[in-house]
């Protein structure tokens, strides 16, 4: 299906840089935006390319402290090694100046513009102007009201989202299939019944954050409006897929959200150095298509997709995210399809690595359906299950 896309970008959204030995390196965004380019993903009419402006105070305040972003702002006018003593002390106390979220120069501007990026998508999709709205920038779904955390300084989903609640919106779905659990979304919505927060993760034993149990079901006035479900190291395609079938699905077909959005982490793949999941791209290209198919399914075609998490920069993130782009624009890559050379000579000039030839991994990201019947025994089947009883009957499903 053709779709109109509204994608978020400017090549200022790199400036989001915590130096050059950080995980997060922009280049992964830069070699996305540069591959989509080159499959001609921005020539068709029904794709917008739009240039954002950063956040205001007031949006950033929909999620953070007043407080906190007053310290962010004084990180960035004197970075690493400027302020010592009592004010480094401080910083620490927000989460700014640690081995994951060191300062850097204009701090506060790159992370507010990567805010008002998905800010702007999500304006498009809730005036109609586009039905999706993509930040890939976007994504940063660990940082709290309050403090820093994992890579992330502002929360732009959870932003992006209290604006649409602001707007009118009464129910929002949030699905995160990044390997680490939503944690700062999951926070910011715990007891309002007007967002459902999905995330599927690594299990909490084995990887940061250390949280997105089960049991963690939402707070006393929105049981059930948060659902995790926590996968055990190793997990492959076939098996991640049998448990996002299982469990997104129902749930957003029995919520019937007005809006989804999604937080697309590519560090699921099985080569991803800070993680332990095994996925493929293909089983990530198979993913990001189920969730455009919901989003028509269950919000009328309303969805506001982000990035997120991926470490490995070239092999990965920029193969998964153009399909995930190409695939909201209705016009998706064929797997098969080799690697544009121009893409690949772009590679050459900003990296040492040699660019992947296709978009494929080979992976035929097949799964047995979980209503098929399940194993007791099997540690994924076991999560399932634990999170179908934690939520499904506060929806009115059978587990």
């Amino acid at each position: 299906m053709t779709c109109t896309l509204h994608v978020a970008w400017d090549k200022e959204l790199a400036r989001y840089d915590f130096g050059p030995t950080h995980p997060m390196a922009p280049v992964r965004v830069q070699l996305t935006m540069e591959l989509a380019r080159t499959f001609g993903l921005f020539g068709h009419e029904e794709v917008t390319l739009v240039a954002p402006v950063a956040a205001t105070d007031a949006e950033l305040e929909l999620v953070h402290d007043p407080a906190y972003i007053a310290m962010v702002k004084l990180a960035g006018s004197a970075p690493a090694g400027r302020l010592g003593g009592q004010a480094a002390r401080a910083l620490l106390m927000f989460g700014l100046g640690t081995e994951d979220d060191p300062v850097f120069a204009g701090m506060h501007d790159a992370t507010a513009l990567v805010a008002g990026a998905t800010l702007t998508a999500a304006r498009a999709v809730w005036s109609s102007a586009a039905q999706h709205g993509a930040s890939i920038a976007g994504g940063l779904h660990h940082a709290m009201a309050a403090y820093a955390s994992g890579f992330c300084v502002y929360n732009d989903p959870a932003i992006a989202i209290s604006w649409l609640l602001g707007q009118g919106a009464e129910r929002i779905a949030y699905v995160d299939v990044d390997v680490h659990h939503g944690d700062g979304v999951q926070a910011a919505f715990w007891n309002d019944p007007r967002v459902l927060t999905i995330s599927l993760h690594e299990d909490p034993a084995t990887l940061f954050p250390g949280t997105g149990r089960a049991a963690e079901t939402g707070g006393p006035d929105a049981e059930g409006s948060a659902v995790n479900v926590p996968l055990p190291a190793g997990t492959g395609d076939a098996a991640w897929l049998r448990a996002f079938h299982a469990v997104v699905p129902p749930l957003l077909h029995e919520f019937s959200p007005q809006l989804l959005v999604s937080q697309h982490g590519c560090d699921t793949h099985r080569t991803d150095p800070l993680a332990n999941l095994a996925l493929t791209i293909d089983a990530q290209r198979t993913a990001h298509a189920a969730l455009h198919t919901l989003a028509h399914e269950v919000a009328g075609g309303r969805w506001l997709l982000c990035g997120g998490g991926g470490y490995q920069h070239v092999q990965v993130v920029p193969r998964s995210w153009t399909h995930l782009l190409t695939e909201a624009a209705g016009y998706p890559v064929d797997p098969a399809t080799p690697t544009p050379e121009e893409w690949r000579g772009y590679v050459a000039s900003v990296s040492s690595q040699a660019a992947p030839e296709l978009m494929t991994e080979g992976a035929p990201a097949t799964y047995t359906p979980f209503e098929s019947g399940h194993d007791p025994a099997d540690p994924v089947d076991r999560a399932i299950m634990a999170t179908r009883r934690a939520v499904f009957p506060q929806h009115g499903l059978m587990p």
